[in-house]
């Protein structure tokens, strides 16, 4: 029987290098995104032409409507339960300013999204993944959240991202706990500096942290390494480590003197 993922904000960026490994594997895919499916058509077709099934999730995971939205389409899809969740959609600040200048729109934008939205969209698919296990305990199912070393490194001009990935960080461990006597594991993916539209207009700032030994690897970072990654998990590759954290950032965040 075919494995079914939901990779949330896979239509581009880090979400379709997630997309794309998984393909690789012969999963199944639904991409969900904000933009219509005239505009994701080529992420679609690129996907379809690795011979695998590929549907489209269109809905904004930081209102309670769209995630009804991108639910249902996910389970029309797959005729019931996903057997993977990967939750990799997020947004940036508007615009990034220094903390003490933080808006509460801004605030609210970001952690809506970030955080919010990916817990009640975790519980909405965990729910289903629960009672597709009660009624066979066979169903492979598993759920991997992509959060960012902003989860525990500090970004002054943008406080209320940091705060949503740590925040975030939690909840994998939460639904780990939860989730851990239904035989669902869930991991957290914490990719470092990743060359995407998001990193775009940092670009310059980055090279010259890069070349000044900013990560122990010295190269910029790509969705296909986190991809990878998330392949790993999906294949059941890490059994007994449920609730664990994948540092995918070139050894930035080992401390060093």
């Amino acid at each position: 029987m075919a494995k079914i993922a939901l990779v949330t904000g896979g239509s581009r960026g880090i979400g379709f290098g997630i997309a794309k490994a998984l393909a690789a594997e012969k999963w199944d895919i639904v991409i969900n995104g904000m933009r219509p499916v005239d505009s994701v058509s080529e992420a679609l077709n690129e996907l379809h032409a690795m011979g695998v099934r590929v549907g489209y999730a269109r809905g904004d995971i930081g209102s309670a409507a769209g995630r009804a939205t991108i639910v249902s389409a996910a389970r029309e899809f797959a005729h019931g339960s996903i057997n993977l969740l990967v939750n990799n959609a997020g947004v940036a600040p508007k615009v990034r300013a220094d903390l003490l200048e933080t808006s509460e729109e801004s605030y609210d934008y970001v952690v809506d999204t970030n955080l919010k939205g990916v817990f009640f969209l975790t519980q909405a698919f965990a729910r289903g993944m629960v009672d597709a296990k009660h009624e066979n305990p066979e169903f492979p199912a598993a759920i991997v959240n992509i959060t960012s070393i902003s989860a525990t490194v500090v970004s002054i001009n943008r406080g209320e991202y940091c705060i949503a990935k740590a925040g975030f960080g939690m909840l994998t461990q939460l639904f780990a706990t939860r989730l851990g006597g239904n035989g669902i594991p869930v991991y957290e993916v914490r990719p470092g500096v990743i060359k995407t539209d998001m990193t775009a207009g940092v670009t310059e700032k980055y090279d010259k942290l890069i070349a000044g030994g900013l990560c122990v690897q010295p190269r910029w970072g790509f969705p296909d390494d986190v991809g990878r990654a998330v392949a790993a998990l999906a294949r059941g590759d890490f059994p007994f480590s449920t609730g664990q954290v994948v540092m995918v950032d070139g050894g930035l965040t080992i401390p060093r003197l």
